[in-house]
């Protein structure tokens, strides 16, 4: 079962008697890349620990998994970072005693930094209890869509509101939107290699050993609200070109309905549909 931890921006996982807490998107040692042009801007890195400290002594998970982009940097480390990036980890986990990570864009040479403890999962996915979760740069794996509910990273998903006189005012969201599953395991199946024999459910259960369930798909703000994110209704809709808003294979694709997907604030007041949105 999953709950979304309202105010934050985060997720709790129940799997009979487990649970795990799920974040997005931290992207530690993003202060570096203003400092190198010249904007000086303290280390953030303690604020974002002590939020998820003050998550896992509420909700007391027995694991913490990080949908992606732990570090700001793509593929270098910064020196800042190998100093950040390691105390963060044994920080948290004092609290947790399974710590994961599944490899975001950003994560390039991240393991040299992680404690021996934490579990690298790859981009294409990871399935915790009837939830199926990846971070969303990359086609996620065709096991996920075993899961009713699926959960990606990577998009920093915000709406932006404008008033006449040009201010604008920048609120994080969750997206929950509905899924083809039958259009979305056909593409995962082609873009794995795995030729469709009979119909597309048959061609997953054989190889793949799971039966066709997926039927939503939320998007998780990123856990670090500093960064802001993309204003998602004033992207194109999808059967416009060039929208640039809506990143990542799976949200490109005609297998999930972004154009009504539900935005919600993080203090659960539901905003309306993707496409409503757009229109103010």
């Amino acid at each position: 079962m999953l709950t979304l931890l309202m105010p934050h921006p985060a997720a709790l996982i129940k799997t009979g008697k487990t649970k795990t807490l799920v974040i997005a998107d931290p992207h530690l040692g993003w202060e570096m890349a203003l400092q190198e042009k010249g904007i000086h801007v303290p280390s953030q890195t303690p604020k974002l620990m002590e939020k998820l400290v003050g998550l896992l002594s509420k909700y007391k998970p027995d694991s913490l998994l990080i949908l992606g982009d732990v570090k700001y940097t793509v593929v270098a480390r910064e020196p800042g970072e190998w100093r950040e990036i390691p105390e963060f980890f044994n920080q948290i986990s004092k609290h947790v005693s399974e710590v994961g990570v599944v490899r975001g864009n950003h994560d390039g040479n991240l393991e040299p930094m992680l404690p021996e403890n934490v579990k690298m999962h790859p981009a294409s996915g990871v399935v915790v209890g009837d939830v199926g979760l990846f971070h969303g740069h990359k086609w996620p794996s065709p096991v996920v869509l075993g899961c009713k509910t699926l959960v990606m990273g990577h998009l920093h998903p915000v709406v932006v509101f404008r008033d006449p006189a040009g201010f604008k005012l920048n609120r994080q969201v969750w997206m929950k939107a509905d899924v083809n599953p039958k259009a979305l395991a056909k593409i995962l199946l082609q873009k794995h290699g795995v030729k469709i024999e009979g119909t597309v459910e048959e061609t997953l259960q054989k190889h793949y050993g799971v039966k066709l369930r997926a039927a939503q798909v939320f998007m998780m703000p990123s856990f670090n609200d500093f960064l802001g994110g993309r204003p998602v209704n004033e992207s194109k809709p999808r059967r416009e070109l060039g929208s640039e808003a809506l990143i990542g294979p799976v949200l490109r694709s005609e297998a999930v309905d972004v154009d009504n997907a539900e935005l919600y604030l993080l203090d659960g007041t539901y905003l309306g549909t993707l496409n409503q949105l757009r229109e103010l």
